[in-house]
């Protein structure tokens, strides 16, 4: 029997919200990454007061290779200068295969050598263990990480994701070591039953919502890990701080930003990047709108669409000030 959750009972009003935002990682059009871009986007990014991700899925975590993904993780490290970013540890594998324990344990380390947190991706060997076999898998990896996030993805984002069964969540959940997850279902249902377990049993842990179609979550108690975040940090920003404030305009800035994401994060889903990169391109901080070559397109026609929502959100920023 599905818990009857009252979304009204987790509303937190006036709250400080973390955001976390997922970093594009910009191409030239040539094929080659716009490191210039990417290092300008991050500095933009900590500026507006979020905390960057890199080597997510909007950075092409998976089409990446080992060359690319240990730049992005240098140049991280030197401009967040000391601040907190994020990192994916993907394991590539196909259904079937063994936990790639090895291979996670390199990502971390890789990644904890140069300041960053890991988050673990799922696999299909991590996620095809048996219920008490991947608490025990995720428990093995806590004991090679300072502090770490996990995610939960829903098919329409990766073959290789899974939505753990409640139970399981809490198990590792209570993971001590475990500072957050990215429930990524795009359902509010089982992201408000993960708020309710969380204020019942550890208060502290943050619930990052991954729901680019429902960014409101942020009313009822999650914090974020979105890409939708990396077409506007400023713009994210500014309306979390006005929710924070107790300022009506909260709602109308989060409107605006929900149309961009309902627009963007249409089916294929995971096109979305083309349209950070048109976007971005608009608002003039890239050059170009290329993504990696092997990552799905738009039709260029989205870019009449993009520039009004652009438009519109400039509008409202400066009202604001």
């Amino acid at each position: 029997m599905t818990e009857v959750i009252d979304p009204a009972k987790l509303l937190r009003p006036r709250r400080k919200i973390m955001g976390i935002s997922a970093i594009l990682l910009p191409y030239h059009v040539g094929g080659e990454v716009d490191w210039q871009g990417f290092d300008a986007h991050l500095h933009r990014t900590l500026d507006a007061g979020l905390v960057p991700a890199v080597n997510m899925d909007t950075g092409y975590g998976n089409l990446i290779d080992d060359r690319v993904r240990e730049e992005v993780l240098l140049r991280s490290k030197r401009i967040t200068s000391g601040r907190s970013y994020v990192a994916g540890v993907f394991v590539g594998d196909q259904p079937g295969a063994a936990f790639g324990r090895d291979r996670y344990r390199a990502g971390i380390e890789q990644i904890q050598r140069h300041g960053g947190t890991p988050i673990f991706f799922q696999s299909y060997g991590l996620i095809e263990l048996a219920d008490d076999q991947l608490v025990e898998a995720y428990e093995a990896l806590a004991g090679e990480c300072q502090e770490f996030l996990f995610f939960e993805l829903g098919k329409v984002f990766a073959p290789f994701g899974r939505i753990y069964p409640l139970d399981i969540y809490q198990q590792l959940m209570m993971i001590p070591n475990a500072m957050g997850a990215k429930h990524s279902s795009l359902h509010r249902l089982p992201e408000w039953q993960r708020l309710e377990l969380r204020n019942r049993v550890r208060p502290d842990f943050k619930v990052f919502t991954g729901n680019d179609l429902a960014i409101d979550m942020v009313m009822y108690g999650s914090d974020y890990l979105l890409g939708l975040s990396t077409f506007a940090p400023d713009a994210f920003a500014r309306r979390d701080a006005m929710w924070e404030a107790g300022d009506p305009g909260f709602h109308e800035l989060n409107d605006l930003l929900q149309y961009l994401g309902a627009f963007t994060f249409r089916d294929p889903a995971p096109a979305y990047k083309h349209s950070a990169a048109m976007f971005l391109k608009i608002r003039g901080m890239l050059a170009s709108d290329q993504t990696h070559p092997d990552s799905p397109h738009r039709p260029e026609s989205d870019a009449a669409v993009l520039e009004l929502i652009a438009s519109d959100i400039q509008r409202i920023m400066k009202e604001e000030h």
